[in-house]
């Protein structure tokens, strides 16, 4: 392989490893948005009030402003009921449209209208970044065609995503649709993680051959299905504690954790669970994983997370889910996930490198 080609790998590793970090921050962000309550903050989408710059005062608004985005939100909301009832999700339509929480408008924030308006020109970055991903993925075809295709995908993925975060704001944030939305930014993660790692395989050198048992990596394995139902069951209980929030006027933030009912439970108590799977994969990566080595400083990291993870869930259910907290917790879940795959993937890797050179 000559110099230029490895240039070309490297190039591409920084860009996708950028990209992923830079997803990573939208994740952050968009955890922001919801703890502020800031989700309806542009009513409409793509634009912000119909403006590409969102207004900062409620004078700068018609006097009906209310009524002409309700009425542009429900013929949206129409057609995408027509769409899904087409599609033959009848039961998933229905409940859009007789959801009458969705025909609720809220009123103009400033503050809140431009949080919303900040994720939004982030999540425009990261359009740019998934679009430099693929350029720089074109002069690796050659070598690996997977890379570019994947990418070509994971581009295609961020397209779907903008128009499920319009539907987001036009069901008015209906808890399934933000759940579904948070899914693909995840399965977004996971594709350009597989992409830098896969691009790595294209390099000369394959590092310091190790004999590490298929246990681990199938308790790895094990650790990150249990971490993605994880996600889904704290997803469920932000959707309460919203729920909770919202009846009481965001008032009488002490109380919330002892309404929250079996999702909550479930939650806090499947974290003991997994943490003693992590646990057992520290223990015998420690054991069986050369110190030092890629592999060990990533087990390291994934416990170091998983353990403030815990900490940061417990900060929320004894101190009254302070508003700060809330963002870190989410990020950190996902980057977890993360670690989890691309650690799996290096594993399989290892594996494969030790059998061929058998």
């Amino acid at each position: 392989m000559n110099q230029s080609t490895n240039k070309q790998i490297n190039s591409f590793r920084k860009v996708s490893f950028l990209t992923v970090i830079a997803v990573y921050f939208l994740i952050l962000v968009g955890g922001i948005v919801r703890t502020t309550g800031s989700g309806m903050g542009c009513p409409d989408w793509p634009k912000c009030f119909g403006s590409v710059v969102p207004p900062t005062n409620v004078d700068q608004l018609p006097d009906n402003y209310q009524e002409i985005y309700l009425q542009k939100r429900i013929a949206k909301n129409e057609r995408f009921v027509a769409t899904l009832e087409k599609l033959g999700f009848v039961e998933a339509a229905q409940a859009i449209a007789n959801d009458k929480s969705i025909l609720i408008e809220q009123e103009f924030n400033p503050l809140k209208t431009w949080i919303e308006y900040i994720n939004r020109l982030v999540g425009v970055l990261i359009g740019f970044f998934i679009i430099f991903t693929v350029w720089k993925s074109f002069p690796i075809w050659k070598l690996d065609k997977w890379i570019p295709i994947i990418a070509i995908a994971s581009l295609i993925l961020v397209l779907f995503q903008g128009w499920i975060g319009s539907l987001v704001v036009s069901t008015n944030l209906l808890p399934w649709m933000i759940t579904f939305h948070m899914m693909l930014a995840i399965l977004l993660v996971l594709m350009l993680i597989y992409l830098y790692h896969r691009s790595g395989k294209l390099k000369e050198g394959k590092g310091v051959l190790m004999d590490v048992p298929a246990k681990i990596e199938w308790v790895l394995i094990t650790a990150l299905i249990l971490m993605t139902i994880q996600v889904v069951l704290g997803t469920q209980v932000r959707e309460e504690v919203d729920q909770i929030s919202f009846a009481l006027g965001n008032m009488l933030r002490g109380t919330w954790i002892e309404q929250l009912g079996l999702p909550f439970i479930i939650h806090r108590s499947f974290s003991l669970i997994l943490l003693g799977v992590h646990v057992m994969y520290f223990f015998w990566a420690y054991k069986y994983v050369l110190r030092g080595s890629n592999i060990s400083l990533w087990s390291q990291l994934l416990m170091i997370l998983v353990i403030i993870e815990i900490a940061t869930g417990m900060g929320m259910a004894y101190f009254a889910i302070p508003a700060f907290l809330q963002p870190i917790h989410l990020v950190i879940g996902t980057i977890i996930v993360g670690i989890q795959y691309f650690l799996i993937l290096q594993l399989r890797e290892h594996k494969q490198y030790r059998l061929n050179s058998n």
